[in-house]
């Protein structure tokens, strides 16, 4: 009899979390079926390429997440600036509920594994660019020109990314709230 496909989601969402908190290098197989309650035959089922396999898939799990999420908050928002604001403001409370233990939920996969892995880098840069895609689609309705929009978005993405880390680092907001204040800036229509 097959594994159920409930242990594939909860095989990804295992690995996802524990690669933010630990890291990639520092999360074995077993804590992955450990913490996911699924059979450990299930993760050989699933990923025939082992961990590689189980990595690209937390990765485009969280990306297409966090790109999810990007788009409630743009549909929720007025303009770019105030997406930014919201999407900083529920990055804080993510870090603070994590008590700084959490990193973003890719970052931690792609710093240890894309030089040597490109699966998992080409979901890396699939997720980044949808996260890319929602906030330039905004500051395009908010005026700026497709080639400006992206550039933007792309500096806000890196910003925040980069915020996260010294956020993790500092154990404190500060971080996040300068970069998303200073992007907001940076992303107003003159």
């Amino acid at each position: 009899m097959s594994a159920q496909p409930r242990h594939r989601n909860a095989i990804v969402q295992s690995a996802a979390a524990l690669f933010r908190r630990y890291g990639y290098s520092a999360t074995g197989l077993a804590d992955i079926v450990e913490r996911s309650g699924a059979p450990k035959g299930s993760l050989y089922h699933y990923f025939p390429g082992g961990k590689g396999q189980i990595g690209e898939a937390a990765v485009t799990s969280a990306g297409e997440l966090v790109r999810r999420t990007l788009a409630t908050l743009a549909a929720e928002t007025p303009d770019a600036p105030a997406l930014v604001a919201e999407y900083v403001r529920w990055l804080v409370i993510w870090m603070e509920q994590s008590a700084w233990r959490d990193g973003c939920p890719i970052t931690t996969v792609l710093l240890e594994t894309a030089a040597q892995d490109d699966a998992i880098r080409a979901a890396g840069q699939a997720a980044f660019a949808g996260w890319v895609a929602i906030i330039a689609g905004k500051l395009e309705a908010d005026g700026w020109d497709s080639a400006d929009a992206s550039e933007r978005a792309g500096v806000v993405i890196s910003a925040l990314e980069g915020s996260l880390i010294q956020a993790r680092v500092e154990r404190s907001p500060a971080p996040i709230v300068s970069a998303g204040r200073l992007l907001g800036l940076l992303i107003q229509r003159a």
